[in-house]
């Protein structure tokens, strides 16, 4: 577990420094290639993948938290070092939260499900929020090494083999046809499907983890509802980012941004939207 009160206190004493988020994400990069390179470690041994279960009945396996020790590790040891929410150890009360005007939000192995049924759909999410919105995300692909990142006001990137390319979103009307949803084909609650219905003719497109978003970000896609529970740690990187390739990801219930460091860690339901050519989606 992480010693919250020293992080505080450092955090606190560095407050005042200038910080250039375009250098700052070149080590969050590293930091989250060596976390995947823990998970992969693990990926690719011999034999079923062991779990066990979490309160909430979701599984957890040993690479969850030996990403969680790499990441952890890697932010601490950065020139400044910022308090860190992570999966794996989000016990910091919201007394302390509440004074956070910087932060690290760590899913360090989003979609355990993928990695266990071995299919590559899971990721490695680092983000910096500040005031309550991400301004610096990253998410890493372990298995085929793609890394997507994005800097409030600098973009949304994604490298693959050394060959870094700006990401845009694709844009479209709301009452075209043929748009291009990310969901799951086969298990829509009724909200989703009357999202879906409201479409015409609509394609639905399935991915795992925080790759929903990161189609939606190269522009394979146009929407992805969430009206289902996520926390904060599985949407905040993938948000900046998808920001920065020009698109939103907003509450469904008011129409904005969605926010983090709220006491209730749990998200709204929200709707992720590509290059929307109308003001919203209503």
């Amino acid at each position: 577990m992480l010693n919250d009160t020293a992080h505080i206190i450092t955090f606190k004493n560095a407050a005042f420094l200038m910080i250039n988020l375009d250098t700052l994400v070149k080590d969050i990069n590293n930091i989250a290639i060596q976390a995947g390179e823990a998970i992969l470690e693990i990926y690719n041994a011999s034999g079923d993948i062991e779990y066990s279960k979490k309160d909430d009945n979701s599984p957890l396996t040993k690479a969850d938290g030996a990403a969680n020790t790499v990441i952890c590790a890697g932010l601490e040891a950065l020139e400044v070092v910022y308090p860190i929410l992570s999966e794996e150890n989000k016990e910091i009360p919201y007394s302390e939260r509440v004074d956070f005007d910087r932060f690290w939000v760590v899913d360090p192995l989003d979609g355990t499900k993928e990695f266990i049924k071995r299919n590559g759909e899971f990721t490695v999410n680092i983000a910096l929020v500040e005031n309550g919105r991400p301004i610096l995300g990253v998410v890493y692909t372990p298995v085929t090494k793609e890394l997507f990142y994005g800097v409030q006001g600098s973009g949304a990137f994604r490298s693959v083999d050394g060959e870094v390319a700006k990401m845009e979103v694709n844009k479209f009307s709301k009452t075209d046809e043929g748009l291009r949803i990310v969901c799951s084909r086969s298990h829509l609650n009724e909200e989703t499907q009357q999202f879906v219905d409201s479409y015409t003719t609509p394609d639905l497109v399935s991915k795992g983890s925080s790759l929903k978003f990161m189609i939606l970000a190269v522009g394979d896609a146009d929407l992805y509802p969430r009206l289902a529970p996520t926390m904060e740690w599985d949407t905040c990187a993938a948000q900046i980012i998808l920001e920065e390739a020009g698109g939103s990801v907003i509450n469904n219930e008011t129409g904005l941004p969605v926010v983090y460091n709220k006491e209730n860690l749990l998200n709204p339901h929200f709707i992720a939207i590509g290059g929307l050519t109308e003001s919203s989606l209503t």
